[in-house]
């Protein structure tokens, strides 16, 4: 295992909480990761995107312990850490939230929040402050539900997601993956997820998002990470980059529209070598 980095610190200035270098992830003959590098800092909302096979769903099973890789080294907070379940990842600070958010229908969102964590108070549950913590902490992300004890099967896609994101913040993670969260959703569920991701770029969390949606993507994300074929595809600064230059990187299109392959490279923050790696 490597030693100590020194240099996990942002072009802004910003701290660089996780950081994985050449990761590598083989299923029998299937090469799914390939050497990949990939950051994220604090109070900022990395996009990852990548056409079906890209490789952008294992590497969220690295990162959250469902997969460790074959190869290659995970930082935390500059320092070598070994990720090989998802307790691991909890430990550190990481919390997922898949695609399915794993919600009991029959329970009310208070007991959703705490489900594994009930808290106790001299051998019974704690009712009142189990629903206390969650209006706080509801309150705190401007999420609006009819109440803490509405049944989460009567709440629409959006509040269930905000449910989910919620209660994976029971924890106080510092990194919070979100695979795909408006999957599925209507134009004002969809604001509603994403006015969240902002909040949670406000509180200084690193926020990695998988999304297929490069509306959403523009919506919210600071910088995009590309897969393609389970290599980096590009990294692109949002405040710069063009929906032509990441269609590009995803398809692995030869020439952009108007310019050589060679000046979107450089429109990249990742050197040229790490691209095409």
């Amino acid at each position: 295992m490597q030693g100590r980095r020194t240099d996990l610190t942002a072009p802004d200035g910003a701290p660089v909480i996780l950081a994985l270098e050449g990761i590598s992830k083989r299923f029998g003959a299937v090469q799914a990761l390939d050497g990949v590098d990939f950051e994220v800092h604090a109070g900022e909302v990395v996009a990852l995107v990548g056409d079906n096979g890209a490789g952008k769903s294992t590497l969220i099973k690295v990162i959250s312990g469902v997969g460790p890789p074959d190869s290659g080294t995970i930082f935390f907070d500059s320092r070598p850490v070994s990720i090989t379940r998802p307790s691991d990842a909890t430990a550190l600070g990481i919390a997922t939230v898949y695609q399915d958010l794993a919600l009991c229908d029959n329970l009310d969102v208070v007991d959703n929040l705490f489900l594994g964590r009930e808290q106790a108070r001299i051998g019974w549950l704690d009712e009142i402050g189990m629903e206390r913590r969650a209006i706080e902490l509801l309150q705190t992300l401007a999420v609006k539900l009819p109440s803490a004890r509405t049944q989460v099967a009567s709440l629409s896609g959006g509040q269930r997601q905000s449910v989910a994101i919620a209660r994976s913040l029971l924890g106080e993670p510092r990194v919070v993956l979100l695979d795909e969260p408006t999957a599925a959703l209507g134009v004002a569920q969809t604001a509603q997820v994403l006015d969240l991701i902002r909040r949670l770029r406000e509180r200084g969390l690193g926020v990695v998002l998988i999304s297929h949606n490069l509306a959403d993507v523009f919506e919210v994300a600071d910088r995009v990470e590309v897969l393609r074929l389970g290599r980096n595809g590009g990294s692109f600064d949002m405040k710069t980059a063009t929906r032509e230059q990441i269609v590009a990187a995803i398809t692995g299109a030869d020439v952009l529209p108007g310019r050589p392959r060679a000046a979107a490279k450089k429109a990249t923050k990742r050197p040229a070598k790490k691209a095409a790696r």
